[in-house]
């Protein structure tokens, strides 16, 4: 596996033309790797897949054209993945009998939504933040406290020596199931600037028990009164321990899944598994799809 976070983390954050031309530089050892580890000839492969929306577009472009000529090489078909849906198939690699319909919880560092998974392919959208997404409110109250980058990973670790004893808003709490997280960074960013002799660590275990507690309240209030058993959660954030403990509470009342750790964050496995699910049904992309960096859930 090779990641980024040490080349970025110098920088508070992903540098767009920086991850672009680290994608150039590994992607090709990476698939000689792949194809190595898994003795699988080329010739084998019954298709090839690849994100091409949401995303950063240099990203995006680099994967998509590595994908296309990997198609044209191998003669086989070509399956483009709404980066979105991935998230939400990582699960069905840990849990192949999940079935629809049920509700998804999907929270990373560009994505807070709540949909309603219908069928395989087929979603609606319950609630989804009016601003900052629950990963980037991490990185962004990390930035704040002076802890680097990613944000969520860094909070949570620094929230297991604090304490919640600091009252943070949770915006829109009760107000339907949209989310909103601007205001709750700017509440820490004024309460570090008014209180310079706080802990960190009790401002990190205080922001994470107001974000937490707004996802797990909207998540289980909509599954609970609309009748639903089964809830899935998905995405970046979906690693963080406090969360999940949280949902925990109601494995008596509703079916819980999580993907493991190594699925939540980006990876190849979610989109092949997505792919897999058009494979079946013969949706297959023809080489001319272009990349969407602003891709939303109606396209798959």
């Amino acid at each position: 596996m090779v990641s980024q976070i040490d080349i970025h983390k110098v920088f508070g954050g992903v540098v767009p033309e920086v991850a672009a031309r680290k994608h150039v530089e590994f992607l090709y050892k990476l698939t000689q790797l792949a194809f190595e580890q898994s003795r699988i000839a080329p010739h084998q492969i019954n298709a090839v897949a690849v994100s091409y929306g949401p995303g950063l577009i240099g990203s995006l472009l680099v994967g998509t054209s590595f994908a296309k000529g990997m198609s044209l090489s191998f003669n086989t078909p070509f399956i483009g993945v709404n980066h979105l849906i991935g998230h939400i198939y990582a699960n069905f690699l840990d849990f192949p009998d999940l079935k629809p319909p049920f509700l998804t919880l999907l929270v990373s560092g560009g994505h807070t939504m709540l949909l309603l998974t219908k069928d395989y392919l087929e979603f609606e959208i319950i609630g989804q933040t009016r601003d900052d997404a629950a990963g980037e409110a991490f990185d962004k109250v990390a930035r704040i406290l002076g802890l680097g980058y990613p944000g969520g990973p860094i909070i949570e670790e620094t929230a297991k020596n604090g304490k919640h004893i600091y009252d943070f808003p949770k915006p829109l709490l009760n107000e339907g199931y949209d989310f909103s997280f601007s205001g709750l960074k700017t509440s820490v960013l004024y309460f570090v600037n008014e209180h310079p002799e706080a802990r960190i660590e009790d401002i990190a275990a205080s922001f994470q028990e107001a974000i937490t507690d707004t996802l797990v309240h909207k998540v289980t209030k909509y599954a609970l009164e609309n009748n639903i058993h089964d809830i899935v959660i998905a995405g970046g954030v979906a690693s963080n321990s406090v969360l999940r403990t949280k949902l925990d509470k109601f494995k008596n009342k509703i079916n819980i899944y999580y993907p493991r750790l190594i699925f939540c964050t980006d990876n190849a496995a979610m989109i092949a598994r997505a792919a897999y699910e058009k494979y079946k049904r013969g949706l297959i992309n023809s080489l001319d799809l272009d990349v969407s960096p602003n891709l939303g859930l109606s396209e798959i």
